[in-house]
């Protein structure tokens, strides 16, 4: 193999791997893998906070509503980027409510993070409270699928860094 073949050889390599990054950060992948099962996430909490509180009075029992409402406004912000991404246009707001707010300070992507903490210790309250036995079999079966999305991707793009590192 002479030198300019194994030059064209790393060359296909590196335009694969910008391949696959690029498909990686889409808006399109990351609504997929992470914002609509993360929606998922926090709907699911927010139905289960109406079953559980709506006996309570009304501050207490409006939080599941509360929830609801921003899980529903979540997903359409991400389908909404998603559509953007597919018409290969940008989207003129963030992933969710959270991150759009971000925006009004400059740093979309803090809060971005902070939507996520939070998203995790939703999960964290469902698992810990007990509360995720109470989900019915088709909303089981919703937070299985954001789960498996979830943490599929998220293992995918590990691999794949862990991979180009070593090139």
């Amino acid at each position: 193999m002479s030198r300019n073949d194994g030059n064209t050889v790393t060359c296909s390599h590196e335009q694969e791997s910008d391949i696959l990054q690029q498909f990686f950060s889409r808006p399109l992948f990351l609504s997929i893998t992470i914002g609509i099962p993360f929606c998922i996430f926090k709907l699911l909490f927010g139905i289960t906070l109406i079953r559980t509180l709506s006996d309570l009075p009304s501050p207490f029992s409006s939080a599941g509503w509360i929830v609801t409402a921003w899980a529903l406004t979540d997903l359409i912000m991400n389908l909404g980027r998603e559509f953007f991404d597919i018409l290969g246009r940008p989207a003129p707001f963030e992933y969710c409510t959270i991150a759009q707010a971000g925006r009004l300070f400059h740093m979309p992507m803090v809060f971005l993070a902070i939507d996520t903490l939070l998203t995790f210790m939703i999960i964290c309250a469902m698992l810990w409270s007990g509360w995720i036995a109470s989900l019915t079999t088709f909303e089981s079966y919703l937070w299985y699928g954001a789960t498996t999305l979830n943490l599929i991707s998220l293992s995918l793009v590990a691999l794949y860094n862990e991979i180009r590192s070593l090139h």
